[in-house]
C-alpha cells in the first residue's frame, strides 16, 4: 500500500495543530503526524501553507485567544494558558506584535462579554452544572 501524498499527510499535521493548539505541541509533533522527518516537514509545510509549522501553531493561539478576549470575561492570564501559553509575558508581547494592541487594550475595543449573551447568565450556569442522574432515572421500572 502506498503512503498518502504529501498533501494529505501535510493536511494531517495541520490539522492536529487546529484541534490540539492549546496543548505543548512542538514541530517534532507535527513533523511524526506527518510522517516526515522534522527538516523535510518544516521546508514542505511552509512550501504549501505559507508559513512555518510553529508560526502556523502561534497564529492559530493567537486567533483563539482574540476570541475568547472578545466573547468572554476570562482573565487575560487564563486566556493565556488555555491556549498554549506558559508565560504571560511572552503571549502579551505576540498579542502585541500581531494585533497591536495589548491583550488588555484589545478587549476594551469590543463590548462587555456579558452584554452579548443571548441568553441570561442565570440560565447558562444552571444548564451548564452537571446534573445529578443515577442509572435508573431513564423511566424505566427498576425490574425491568
Amino acid at each position: 500500500m502506498a503512503p498518502p501524498p504529501l498533501a494529505r499527510r501535510l493536511l494531517r499535521a495541520r490539522d492536529l495543530v487546529d484541534a490540539r493548539y492549546f496543548e505543548p505541541l512542538c514541530v517534532d509533533d507535527m513533523a511524526a503526524a506527518a510522517h516526515l522527518s522534522r527538516a523535510h516537514f518544516s521546508r514542505e509545510f511552509r512550501r504549501a501553507f505559507g508559513e512555518t509549522p510553529h508560526g502556523y501553531l502561534l497564529t492559530r493561539r493567537l486567533e483563539r485567544a482574540a476570541a475568547m478576549l472578545r466573547t468572554t470575561d476570562r482573565s487575560v492570564a487564563d486566556i493565556c494558558v488555555s491556549v498554549g501559553w506558559d508565560s504571560v509575558g511572552s503571549f502579551t508581547t505576540s498579542f502585541t506584535r500581531t494585533f497591536g494592541l495589548s491583550p488588555t487594550a484589545y478587549r476594551m475595543r469590543f463590548p462587555p462579554a456579558v452584554r452579548q449573551a443571548l441568553v441570561p447568565a442565570c440560565v447558562l450556569r444552571a444548564h451548564g452544572r452537571p446534573q445529578r442522574r443515577t442509572f435508573r432515572e431513564d423511566g424505566r421500572a427498576a425490574g425491568g
